[in-house]
């Protein structure tokens, strides 16, 4: 049985992904001007889940981040994320023909009931 990858095992990418929206969200708290205990009342959370949250803490949970964003007014964006519409990926794999299933159309035999 394959073992999950711990937190620091994740690819870089990730990790700087994780930092990144921290920062995004660090920077938005500070231009709306609210303190790190405003947000946290805000929110709901406490001033220690912000802070892990804005350090892009991959073990602070995906709720927390949505509380967060939804705080600032910022959650709208979210939707944007995995939107099946905007995957060019996805669609090209689900319009190309070469894994799709043919069926042979088989003579009608009538119905002999």
């Amino acid at each position: 049985m394959a073992r999950k990858p711990t937190l620091d095992q994740l690819h870089p990418d990730v990790l700087r992904q994780a930092g990144d929206l921290g920062t995004r969200i660090r920077a938005a708290r500070k231009r709306r001007r609210l303190r790190l205990s405003d947000l946290a009342d805000k929110s709901g959370l406490s001033r220690s889940t912000i802070e892990a949250i804005e350090r892009g803490a991959l073990s602070t949970s995906f709720g927390a981040y949505l509380a967060a964003l939804s705080a600032m007014g910022l959650s709208k964006e979210l939707d944007l994320i995995a939107d099946p519409g905007l995957d060019r990926d996805g669609l090209a794999l689900e319009l190309s023909l070469s894994d799709k299933r043919v069926r042979v159309a088989r003579p009608d035999a009538g119905n002999e009931f």
